[in-house]
């Protein structure tokens, strides 16, 4: 059995040790269009902080290919699958033959079709190490930088780079800052914190255009800036599986064992559609832990085992500047909410269901409501009202049912 894989990510990884779990000898090959070993793109923004280095980026050990007989084409790009001769053509023009095939291709930074963007000198997307690189050769303190897009990448490269620049500014036309993760309330929350550290923030108005190296608002105002960052969403790559003929909405679509329309062809990670059991929809939830048990699905199935994957959520697992903020499935229902100092939790339910959560500051006992998310567990079953405001006393509870259940 030959297997390819098309992306070098953390639902490659888990591909791989899918694939391995059932099939010590079948050849892999991973394709990537970077030159590097695997890494954890989070972590590029403690890079710039100083936090981490590349060699402690890495996402496996460096003998992990080897270990696991897996050769490495490192800068070449997939071009086209041709699903009836079974093969992967490169853009070195090399064909690779495949029994099985993975498509773990991730998403492209969204770049705006901005009036004048195009005359900007010193613009940058932060998704990659190279691109970490590339803002990195062009920091210095007396440097005034905007970046837009106030979502987890444009905040994350705030964070790494706020001690190292003259002053920084984050615009958005969303009107608080983390929109597709945070309420407003829990948003002002991270908002003041993040201030505290040198960073300044126009919502509610989005760049209207350019004019060299300064944003004109849709206020009028206008924003004079040395660099550019361009943090304002993703898009995800799913033009190999569309033009070979399988079936995309959003995201390419997969079946619960990672499986796309087209035979022999899987897909995973932030490439694909997932099913979010808090919402009971389709939807795209690029996160690693998402990433890498959906590839690790793949795998298994690819070759030759069993297995499904059904048990999605959303959710985040960040900190900035040191305050921590996790958030789970959706904020539909009721809500329980509690709030001291700094520290904010909210559950969401319905339905006798735990729906989602948002807490910040004090984040403990967070897997326990994580859980009852993916589990679907009734709130009738168990005692609600203490898990929500002490969730320590219920984890021993909670702990021996799930290892039963397992």
């Amino acid at each position: 059995m030959k297997y390819v894989i098309i992306g070098n990510s953390a639902a490659a990884v888990g591909c791989i040790e899918g694939i391995r779990q059932e099939d010590r000898t079948g050849p892999i090959t991973v394709v990537t269009d970077e030159p590097y070993h695997t890494y954890s793109r989070p972590l590029i923004s403690y890079l710039l902080l100083g936090k981490t280095d590349e060699e402690r980026m890495k996402y496996r050990p460096d003998g992990f290919y080897e270990e696991n007989g897996v050769t490495l084409l490192a800068g070449k790009r997939a071009e086209k699958i041709d699903p009836e001769s079974k093969t992967v053509l490169l853009d070195d023009g090399q064909a690779l033959s495949y029994d099985k095939l993975l498509v773990a291709a991730g998403s492209r930074p969204f770049v705006p079709p901005i009036k004048g963007l195009d005359g900007v000198e010193n613009a940058f997307t932060f998704m990659t190490l190279d691109s970490a690189k590339a803002l990195e050769k062009a920091l210095g303190p007396d440097k005034r930088v905007l970046i837009l897009g106030a979502g987890l990448i444009g905040l994350k490269c705030a964070e790494g780079i706020a001690g190292r620049v003259g002053s920084l500014t984050v615009a958005d036309l969303a009107d608080h800052i983390l929109p597709s993760i945070l309420d407003s309330e829990a948003a002002a929350m991270v908002q003041r914190h993040i201030e505290d550290h040198g960073v300044s923030f126009l919502l509610g108005d989005g760049v209207d255009s350019f004019e060299g190296n300064t944003a004109v608002l849709k206020s009028g105002k206008k924003v004079p800036f040395d660099l550019l960052v361009i943090c304002v969403g993703v898009r995800p790559n799913t033009a190999l599986v569309s033009e070979a003929g399988g079936e995309v909405a959003r995201g390419i679509r997969v079946d619960p064992g990672c499986a796309t329309t087209i035979p022999d062809v899987y897909a995973a990670g932030d490439c694909t559609e997932s099913f979010d059991v808090s919402s009971g929809q389709e939807r795209i939830l690029a996160l690693l832990p998402n990433a890498y048990m959906q590839g690790r699905c793949a795998g298994t199935n690819m070759a030759g085992g069993e297995a499904v994957y059904d048990h999605a959520i959303p959710m985040n697992a960040i900190g900035f500047f040191g305050y921590h903020v996790l958030t789970a499935g959706t904020y539909t229902g009721e809500i329980y909410r509690s709030a001291e100092g700094c520290s904010l939790k909210k559950l969401f339910y319905e339905n006798d269901r735990l729906k989602g959560y948002i807490l910040l500051g004090d984040v403990a006992r967070a897997g326990i409501y994580t859980s009852l998310i993916r589990k679907e567990t009734p709130l009738s079953s168990i005692d609600f009202a203490l898990i929500c405001e002490k969730p320590q006393l219920m984890a021993c509870l909670l702990y021996t049912s799930d290892a039963a259940d397992d």
